[in-house]
């Protein structure tokens, strides 16, 4: 079994009553507020449970680490998800240079099904499958898009998520969802289901 590093629960800090100064320095109010959107776009960026536990553990413990240097209590969820988007974007880029890291994602997906977030994509919920080819987007692409279409950001969170300006995120996302489009044409044939969720079958090559 790996090494863990735990969160320090609040009977196990020596200081632990700085954390309930405020609301904006109470570590544990924050941690139930934001796990499950935390949780939601880790999963959406990964598509491997195991990776984002780790992750969104990691995410936690450097958010109550460095809790104490956020001055303005406006901009905590943008922090959150920045530090969460670092470590997503660590991890790709760590996995792409380990072969040892690389993980069947059509095998894993199914085990995690209901965890896997559908949400409106140009006003339709998306099915697994459309999800799925998200992973064939560069990066940059496919961080924008979660944020903005899954998680519902707005494009000025976003622009302090990924620390670039508002005009560029406009234009990236906007380049995200025409390249995403176009990968769906070539991959997928759409229809929608009964439940008026929009899904596709995969095209056979």
């Amino acid at each position: 079994m790996k090494n863990m590093t735990c969160l320090v629960l609040p009977n196990q800090a020596a200081h632990a009553d700085d954390y309930l100064i405020g609301v904006s320095m109470d570590f544990w109010k924050i941690y139930d507020q934001y796990y499950n959107a935390v949780r939601k776009f880790i999963l959406a960026y990964v598509k491997d449970e195991w990776v984002a536990d780790d992750l969104i553990q990691e995410t936690f413990i450097k958010v109550q680490k460095n809790l104490k240097s956020v001055k303005d209590p406006s901009k905590i969820s943008s922090w959150i998800f920045r530090v969460a988007y670092n470590l997503c974007h660590d991890h790709y880029r760590q996995s792409k240079r380990s072969s040892l890291n690389q993980r069947n994602i059509q095998q894993e997906i199914v085990t995690f099904k209901e965890a896997v977030v559908q949400k409106e994509l140009e006003q339709q919920q998306m099915g697994e499958c459309v999800q799925d080819k998200m992973d064939l987007l560069p990066p940059d692409y496919r961080s924008v898009l979660i944020l903005s279409d899954i998680m519902a950001f707005r494009h000025k969170e976003i622009a302090e998520i990924m620390e670039i300006s508002v005009s560029n995120v406009k234009v990236r996302i906007h380049r995200a969802r025409k390249k995403f489009r176009a990968i769906l044409e070539d991959h997928c044939s759409f229809e929608v289901d009964e439940r008026n969720v929009l899904v596709c079958d995969p095209i056979e090559e």
